[in-house]
């Protein structure tokens, strides 16, 4: 009997499951993940799985939520974006500014216009002098040029450049987005150019274990609309598997539950995402997912992700009293299970006057050399003290300073992570979870509890009483829990923007948890939620948190048989999927351009246009399955065409995006780890005003 293994490493645990010709799971391990090094927490999560099956594995996928927490939380290899044709305006909308460093925009002269014509030469001086300044500074490079999906000449010209000069990564924007739309394109390139050490080293701690355990079998990596490429396309283009984890987890749990149309919901430790599932299919984003506060043009699983599990932290926040999330942080109850001594510490903090640093300790969390090596002194002595275990902060203050401002520039860099009292501390003094240290949790409520009563003039809880401030939290976190439930059934409905679908999901969830609650009251709104909708709920905290929540919203719940690593489960179920697209536009009556690659081709019929396109597509889209991982391939091609009324002329043809999907199954037969080929990422044309 041979056997598929899947993979999933989240920010709390790396997940094993084998799975079998049946598409039954036969094993499955958990292990903590170790950010630092993760081939510790593959490596124990594989060596607990079945050892005599491992030799007949013929297929391994994995998934992360590596690359959607690092965008959540905000962290990210340093970059060097260079942009033709921008302008600060676009600049500024765009919102890089808030994730490279000040000087790492470079407004360059060049670009395109509508119709792929240059708009100005290409500024290749000033390119090359910032490139020259940027190289040992930078991880990768990203590119996006204006209008650069209706003429890539200024992206290939710097891409050449770059690799010329510095031999890093490079991102380019025509690459990873098929759509016009400047700003949000090159926030696409930024983000995929900071996540290829994370998806680089993830890889590689992959195949370094593989030997250990007798696997020859080749490796695919799940995207975040639920398909399988190889690592050669991963490493091209990381961006795409964000919400890999999220969107495997909506494969898994369909997988498990058996069920077509259902509400999706998996609490991680970082993030909880909610996708709707009607007739056995996730829907997909058709302008780009958003993943906490950005929205890159990737196409994903349509995704509500909010930054709450079960490691985010619980802190005051100016605005709402008590926040949750997005940061995450290492649970106290964890920390204490791998550190006894921690609750020795916790317990004095207790009997002292509380300050902000009150369930402090730091860890290492990344480790980035652009970024070691750039260090300070300081830095690096904070860096190399860490590597005896976790520096209480508290302790470090009193002991040196400059320690403590070291540690804290290293968690601001994402190299090292801080603890804090989180929703696992509280699942664990409630007694809804027992898996590590519940005496730990304990007292670092009661040490939160007393740092909010002392420094912020919050909650009115007894000095010892650990439960009823949890209680609080806990209802909190239901609460945001059925909000985002809620606010995934606006989106659905496709009647509200996501502002107003924001504004209005606190409110209706209010009304649905209040139906009945009342006796005698009268009421004017009987209000169902997902009455046709089960709601699926998987993740490792949901068995905590979602039998509640569905109570409230009066939901049918389904908490399935290995629900807890649904997302490793889905990876192995998926298929290779590869998309190209041109587009064809109509610049002036009766003639034609179609955008491919280059300059644009011009036609002077419509129907010779679509005819090349369809062409185009097909073979670039079969060539992008197979260099995916793909065999028995299929390819499928569709018209989205966008028409006007026309007064005199009655109806006018405006624009066509012709796209050819390949799918296929992943190819066990000739790849062998580590054997992939080549393959270059796919450009695609564009469809409105960049």
């Amino acid at each position: 009997m041979s056997f598929r293994l899947g993979i999933d490493t989240g920010g709390t645990y790396t997940d094993a499951v084998l799975v079998n010709e049946s598409q039954k799971v036969v094993a499955t391990f958990k292990s903590l993940t170790t950010r630092h090094d993760l081939t510790i927490g593959i490596n124990n999560a594989l060596s607990g799985l079945p050892q005599d099956m491992m030799q007949e594995i013929t297929l391994v996928a994995l998934s992360t939520t590596l690359t959607t927490n690092s965008v959540v939380e905000g962290h990210g290899a340093p970059v060097c974006a260079l942009l033709p044709g921008y302008n600060e305006r676009q600049l500024q909308q765009s919102g890089l500014n808030n994730i490279i460093a000040e000087d790492g925009a470079i407004l360059l002269a060049g670009g395109h216009d509508a119709n792929g014509e240059e708009q100005e030469q290409l500024d290749l001086e000033k390119a090359r002098a910032a490139i020259e300044a940027q190289k040992d500074r930078v991880s990768a490079f990203a590119i996006s040029s204006m209008f650069g999906t209706r003429n890539i000449s200024h992206e290939v010209k710097l891409r050449d450049l770059v690799e010329e000069m510095t031999g890093k990564p490079v991102a380019c924007g025509h690459e990873l987005a098929s759509s016009l739309g400047a700003p949000q394109r090159a926030l696409t390139a930024v983000l995929n150019a900071r996540m290829v050490p994370y998806i680089q080293r993830l890889i590689i701690s992959v195949q370094q274990i593989f030997t250990d355990h007798d696997i020859a079998a080749p490796l695919m990596i799940v995207k975040g609309d639920g398909s399988l490429v190889n690592t050669e396309t991963a490493l091209q283009q990381p961006v795409t598997t964000v919400l890999s984890g999220p969107a495997a987890s909506v494969v898994g749990a369909c997988a498990l539950s058996g069920l077509q149309n259902a509400i999706v919901t998996d609490m991680g430790g970082t993030t909880t995402d909610v996708a709707v599932v009607t007739d056995g299919q996730p829907e997909l984003c058709s302008d780009g997912a958003r993943v906490g506060d950005w929205q890159p043009m990737i196409e994903a699983v349509k995704v509500y992700s909010v930054g709450l599990g079960g490691d985010s932290e619980v802190h005051y926040s100016t605005s709402e009293g008590i926040g949750i999330g997005p940061r995450r942080v290492v649970p106290m109850c964890l920390l204490g299970k791998e550190h006894p001594w921690v609750l020795e510490r916790l317990k004095f903090q207790l009997d002292n006057y509380p300050n902000a640093r009150n369930n402090r300790f730091v860890m290492r969390l990344e480790s980035n050399d652009e970024v070691l090596n750039h260090l300070g002194d300081d830095e690096r002595y904070a860096w190399e003290r860490l590597a005896d275990g976790p520096i209480e902060l508290e302790a470090a203050v009193a002991e040196d300073r400059a320690l403590a401002r070291a540690l804290a520039k290293l968690q601001r860099a994402g190299l090292a992570i801080y603890s804090g009292f989180t929703p696992s501390d509280v699942a664990h003094v409630l007694g809804l979870s027992s898996h590590w240290c519940r005496d730990t949790a304990e007292v670092a409520a009661e040490v939160w509890a007393k740092q909010l009563r002392n420094l912020y003039g919050m909650g009115k809880w007894e000095l010892g009483d650990a439960k009823s401030p949890c209680r609080e939290v806990y209802e909190m976190i239901v609460t945001k829990i059925s909000t985002t439930m809620v606010e995934a059934g606006l989106h659905q409905a496709g009647k509200l923007s996501e502002a107003k679908a924001q504004n209005l999901a606190g409110l209706l969830t209010q009304l649905i948890f209040n139906k009945g609650r009342e006796p005698g009251a009268g009421a004017l709104f009987n209000l169902d939620f997902a009455s046709d909708y089960p709601v699926v709920a998987v993740g490792a905290p949901s068995a905590s948190y979602y039998p509640v929540v569905a109570d409230m919203l009066g939901a049918e719940l389904v908490l399935p048989e290995n629900g807890s690593v649904a997302n490793a489960v889905g990876a192995v179920m998926g298929s290779v999927v590869q998309r190209a697209q041109v587009t064809i536009s109509q610049p002036t009556y009766g003639h034609f351009a179609l955008y491919h690659k280059g300059e644009p081709k011009r036609f002077s019929s419509l129907d010779d246009a679509m005819a090349c396109a369809d062409g185009i597509v097909r073979e670039e889209a079969l060539e992008a399955a197979l260099a995916a991982g793909a065999t028995s391939v299929e390819v499928a091609v569709t018209h989205t065409e966008n028409h006007i009324k026309h007064d005199i002329d009655g109806d006018l043809f405006l624009d066509c995006v012709v796209t050819g999907t390949a799918s296929g199954r992943p190819d066990c037969s000739e790849l062998t780890l580590g054997e992939s080929a080549s393959v270059q990422a796919v450009p695609t044309g564009g469809v409105a005003a960049d």
